[in-house]
């Protein structure tokens, strides 16, 4: 048996619009989201959250679920615009619904790991200006202030934003994420107010906090590998890593925005170079108890014989270089599963943060999925949390301070442009009536977590 440290934290995760539902429901006020996906062209077969998982009726269900597996911790986010419907007006019966689900997991001895924003920003912040302006910052650490002081009586576990990756490049850059924008230096702007608010959002809880409070936020990283050795590649591969991990992993940090990112952004307008003001990456660098580490596969580079050539890959900043093509196995989402990588992620984030406690906060693969006969046989997400929690071992055994392990997903759900087409989940979830077969690779994840240990 291939034991883990006692006390570690094992896990499932959601997130608010990609498993409730219910969007109309208690008083919720739309979110950017809700806009983006009944917008036509912008979600595969223009499907949405509105009903997704139901999970605001069907908690319970879910939650018993997670427990009878084994799994002892649940990663959900609160939904900004239920609480907030506004963003800024406290709605009591959005904080009830997230009081009686806190409720619920501690009757099933199930750790709460609350997620204060995972995307859903309210509609009306938008209008207001969205992330590229920097009064939201501040709204969300008056957010965070409300909900902290709802359930902080019974949530010990704090993750202010998950993935600003996701939220500046995919929502204000690329434009495949709501709110749908395409501009690059509004990206940046909107990466840096993310930063901000996840800082003041640290403070606000830290002036707060209770005996046992931990405070955190997610990252997703995609390690850059170079096609060769050349100084080229190298420089490709810097290039990659610079904007995509270490752009936001630095000032939480607090080692600031590196410097040759900036100079690789700086041809984009200098928008954001302005938005940054004295005193923010103080703000951005608020002490935290852990980081949540997102990962799912790493990305493969080339170098182009322009080095100021247009890249294929649309982030802020990458020019004269190409993102090729996973290399095999790969999941459904065309993914590759690289499980060493992971390991060695770990250890780089461990030694560029002097030995930061870690916890993986998603990690999992969407494959395509059938029930029969009343199961569901997902070999191949099997192996694939077998050999990614062998990973997380191995950076254990080589002295990484790692805490927990959280899959993705705890349920088929939303996903995001991609509509319901790709199955994450260790639950099944037939989306036309509702129920829910747990799936092989969920039994064998609870197995792992009652031993807290991996099987010969």
């Amino acid at each position: 048996m291939t034991e883990f440290p006692a006390g570690f934290l094992w896990g499932a995760a959601t997130a608010s619009y990609q498993v409730e539902g219910a969007v109309r429901e208690g008083g919720r006020g739309p979110s950017i989201w809700d806009t983006f996906s009944a917008t036509e062209g912008k979600v595969l077969e223009g499907a949405s959250g509105e009903v997704a998982c139901d999970h605001y009726h069907r908690y319970p269900e879910d939650i018993g679920l997670l427990a009878d597996l084994g799994l002892g911790a649940y990663r959900f986010s609160v939904a900004w615009p239920r609480v907030m419907p506004d963003g800024r007006t406290t709605s009591s019966a959005g904080l009830a619904f997230y009081d009686r689900l806190v409720d619920e997991l501690l009757s099933r001895d199930v750790v709460p790991v609350l997620t204060l924003y995972h995307w859903d920003l309210p509609q009306a912040l938008e209008d207001a200006g969205g992330w590229p302006s920097r009064d939201t910052a501040s709204r969300f650490a008056d957010y965070a202030a409300v909900v902290h002081d709802a359930l902080g009586d019974r949530v010990n576990q704090w993750t202010t934003v998950n993935e600003p990756f996701c939220a500046a490049f995919l929502g204000y850059g690329s434009g495949v994420h709501a709110p749908g924008v395409q501009d690059h230096d509004t990206a940046l702007v909107a990466a840096h107010h993310l930063l901000l608010g996840h800082g003041l959002a640290t403070r606000a809880l830290t002036e707060q906090a209770r005996p046992g409070h931990e405070f955190s936020l997610a990252l997703n990283f995609a390690p850059a590998i170079a096609d060769g050795s050349s100084p080229s590649h190298a420089e490709a591969a810097r290039k990659f890593d610079g904007i995509h991990n270490r752009f936001f992993l630095d000032p939480v940090l607090g080692r600031g925005y590196p410097d040759d990112v900036m100079a690789d952004v700086r041809h984009h307008g200098g928008r954001f170079a302005a938005a940054v003001r004295d005193g923010d990456t103080d703000i951005i660098a608020a002490a935290i108890d852990w980081l949540g580490v997102n990962y799912y596969a790493p990305a493969r580079v080339t170098p182009l014989a322009d080095p100021l050539g247009p890249s294929n890959c649309p982030l802020p900043g990458l020019r004269g270089l190409d993102v090729l093509p996973a290399v095999g196995p790969v999941t459904a989402f065309g993914w590759e599963q690289a499980p060493a990588v992971l390991t060695s992620l770990l250890e780089w984030i461990s030694s560029r943060s002097g030995g930061l406690p870690l916890v993986v906060a998603e990690n999992g693969a969407s494959f395509v999925d059938e029930v029969v006969d009343g199961r569901v046989v997902d070999t191949d997400r099997v192996r694939y949390f077998d050999t990614h929690v062998r990973a997380v071992h191995d950076a254990i055994r080589a002295g990484v301070d790692v805490r927990g392990y959280l899959a993705w997903s705890l349920l088929d759900n939303f996903e995001w442009a991609m509509g319901y087409s790709q199955r994450f989940g260790l639950v099944h979830v037939d989306f036309e009536t509702q129920v829910r077969t747990v799936k092989d690779s969920g039994r064998f994840l609870g197995r792992i977590a009652k031993a807290n240990a991996l099987p010969k």
